[in-house]
């Protein structure tokens, strides 16, 4: 049975059905994978997980490799048995964290970027003494990258740490993940053409090093392991269209078993993103899961991704934003909503909760959702919930917020299926 199955493609768009398979299950495509950064998607647990149909969830490798460790997790049975999770996984290779804490950003703009990871205020981040300390805030750089690799520092008590193509593939071996990504350079958009290129050129050396060590660890792995790893590489270029077809060029010539496509504008900018995944899906290969990094800021960013041809997609947005109030609905709701407007995909997709104008709505999230918290709650309780600091207040929201992407998916599938998922997409533009 080949890993990817593609089932159907819709006869008006580069939109595609399909079904990847692994040992811990079947992957139905066009996927959105909630994201388990440190081995738990943030409020919730696995039943949760399960009840609202989630097929595949991811880990952070950078993260948990500062914390418990590989090693710990690999003793107690890997990723799996360590969160009791028993269906697909897939963890990253720590490579954007080279971007997100790298020598381009400035002490400043590291802060700014940990204090939104830790959803904390920038002054909160610094009223926290040890803070600055533990991000080894002096005069220099969090991560020094070159040939071989990656030097950081942790920021969680500023130990010095080396990732190398090499070592984060030996890393999330020993995590275990069913689907495992090789080391790559995540540039920013405003890096000069010429760095951007250089890191281009170091991530397809970093791919050729990631896939050799693969491939001899598979040897080990089939004495130890009951179950197949998979590796994706990943194409790099920003948003110069000649980089990106030439990283999509060579990227695709390794023997990888799905193609992934990274890059700071993927899922922040959709605009680019679509430019991007338009240059690149007449090379890659058709038989292989295509996967955009980061994409999920908005149920219509899904939609978005997968006319252009994107099988698999994950965003920490839909758990950020349900942990302050702010939670996803249908268009049509939106406008149901007294105060609404339509002057932006992002006000045509979610709202706030904690707005006043909710503490006497007595409607679910959204009236036409089957999740556990718009069958069971109210708009009205939610807001108090919020209000009063409840912790069950970000749980119910995240729930809501999985279960509305997973379900949208769960439409275009059908619609892909039926060819008529620019239907689908029409209801969100």
């Amino acid at each position: 049975m080949p890993f990817f199955e593609l089932l159907h493609q819709d006869k008006n768009s580069h939109a595609r059905a399909g079904i990847i398979h692994t040992d811990h299950g079947d992957i139905e495509t066009p996927i959105f994978m909630p994201v388990g950064t440190q081995a738990s998607v943030k409020t919730l647990d696995q039943t949760d997980l399960n009840n609202f149909g989630a097929q595949i969830i991811l880990g952070n490798t950078y993260h948990l490799h500062l914390r418990p460790g590989e090693d710990l997790i690999a003793e107690q049975g890997g990723l799996h048995k360590f969160m009791n999770w028993n269906k697909p996984i897939l963890t990253d290779s720590g490579g954007f964290q080279v971007f997100s804490l790298g020598k381009q950003k400035d002490a400043k703009e590291i802060v700014i970027s940990t204090a939104k990871e830790r959803s904390l205020s920038v002054e909160q981040l610094n009223r926290d003494s040890s803070s600055l300390r533990s991000l080894g805030m002096t005069n220099e750089r969090l991560v020094k990258i070159d040939e071989e690799g990656v030097t950081f520092k942790s920021y969680i008590d500023g130990s010095t740490h080396r990732f190398t193509p090499e070592s984060a593939i030996e890393i999330q071996h020993k995590l275990g993940a069913d689907i495992i990504m090789a080391f790559d350079e995540c540039t920013p958009d405003t890096s000069t053409r010429e760095y951007t290129k250089e890191a281009m050129e170091r991530t397809h050396r970093w791919a050729e090093r990631s896939l050799k060590q693969f491939n001899n660890l598979a040897i080990e792995q089939s004495n130890n392991r009951t179950y197949r790893q998979f590796l994706f590489g990943i194409i790099q270029g920003a948003n110069h269209q000649e980089l990106r077809e030439e990283s999509a060029k060579f990227i695709s010539s390794l023997d990888f078993d799905g193609i992934a496509i990274g890059g700071e504008s993927i899922g922040y900018n959709m605009e680019a993103t679509a430019d991007i995944l338009d240059w690149v899906y007449p090379i890659i290969p058709k038989d292989k899961p295509h996967y955009a990094m980061g994409i999920g800021l908005s149920p219509a960013d899904l939609l978005v991704a997968v006319e252009h041809g994107v099988d698999m997609f994950d965003c920490v947005a839909p758990t950020r934003l349900a942990r302050h109030g702010m939670v996803f609905a249908h268009p049509n709701c939106i406008r149901k909503i007294s105060g609404a407007t339509a002057h932006s995909q992002k006000s045509q997709s979610r709202f706030n909760l904690t707005n006043s104008s909710f503490t006497k709505d007595t409607r679910p999230i959204d009236e036409s959702c089957a999740c556990h918290t718009c069958q069971n709650y109210t708009r009205s309780y939610l807001h108090h919930l919020f209000a009063a600091g409840e912790m069950s207040a970000m749980r119910l929201a995240s729930i809501h917020n999985l279960h509305f992407m997973l379900n949208l998916m769960k439409q275009a599938r059908e619609a892909i299926k039926n060819d008529n998922f620019l239907e689908l997409k029409k209801q969100w533009a």
